[in-house]
């Protein structure tokens, strides 16, 4: 059983419909694990004693129209270890739920409200879950993926994960069924920073790229190979 001692909020952008989940914790592999996004459904965190079912079903759940409430009651009753578990849920008009179970380990709380869920546990207190509310609600008119990592970096700056600080990961779904962006950082000694500093290369050399790539209404995308050089979003070799 892999133990994801952590601090993750999901969310949902009331202007966009964008979803997306950013998380850290003290061991590799929390991108893998974690953090689970389906455009037109929701979002979900599965997070201590992880069970990956519980985002798999979710999905499922948010994607058949029940809400956040309804899909962590259904969660919940699927699951015989749930008291081991935390989630956090958040559907696709904003609804969020989330959930610690009392076997969860050290520090342990979730905070919700529209648009978010934010949940950790292991954690030095709940400043850190404290500080991630208050910067993605000081954060509202930012793109999403913004408003995820400044909340994921308050959270480190207030303490984060008391064993320390290995991988960070943030997913966003954009309306098509492959993720608008996945960037994961694992075994580093500063994974919130380098996630940071990986997404400012990728706005810069992915995020130009991705608004080209086909889509469910354009399925031949709109690249352009002239365009794409000229702008210097491609080198040649």
């Amino acid at each position: 059983m892999v133990k994801l001692a952590t601090f993750s909020i999901t969310a949902h952008c009331p202007d966009t419909g964008h979803l997306g989940v950013a998380v850290s914790t003290a061991i590799p592999g929390v991108g893998m694990l974690c953090p689970f996004v389906r455009s037109d459904a929701g979002a979900v965190a599965t997070q201590s004693f992880v069970n990956p079912y519980l985002g798999l079903w979710g999905l499922d759940l948010l994607a058949q129209g029940k809400s956040a409430e309804e899909t962590l009651a259904a969660l919940k009753a699927l699951d015989g270890g749930i008291e081991l578990r935390q989630l956090g849920v958040v559907d696709r008009h904003g609804g969020s739920a989330a959930f610690s179970g009392s076997a969860c380990d050290g520090w342990y709380g979730e905070l919700t409200g529209p648009h978010y869920a934010i949940a950790g546990n292991m954690l030095v207190g709940s400043e850190t879950l404290e500080a991630m509310q208050h910067s993605f609600l000081a954060s509202s008119g930012n793109p999403l993926v913004e408003r995820l990592i400044l909340a994921l970096e308050a959270g480190q700056a207030a303490g984060g994960d008391k064993r320390g600080k290995v991988s960070a990961a943030v997913k966003v779904h954009a309306g098509e069924d492959y993720p608008w962006l996945d960037l994961r950082v694992d075994e580093h000694s500063a994974p919130v920073t380098e996630l940071r500093r990986v997404y400012e290369v990728a706005k810069v050399k992915l995020v130009p790229l991705l608004d080209m790539m086909p889509t469910k209404a354009q399925p031949l995308g709109t690249f352009d190979m002239q365009a794409a050089r000229a702008s210097g979003l491609l080198q040649d070799q």
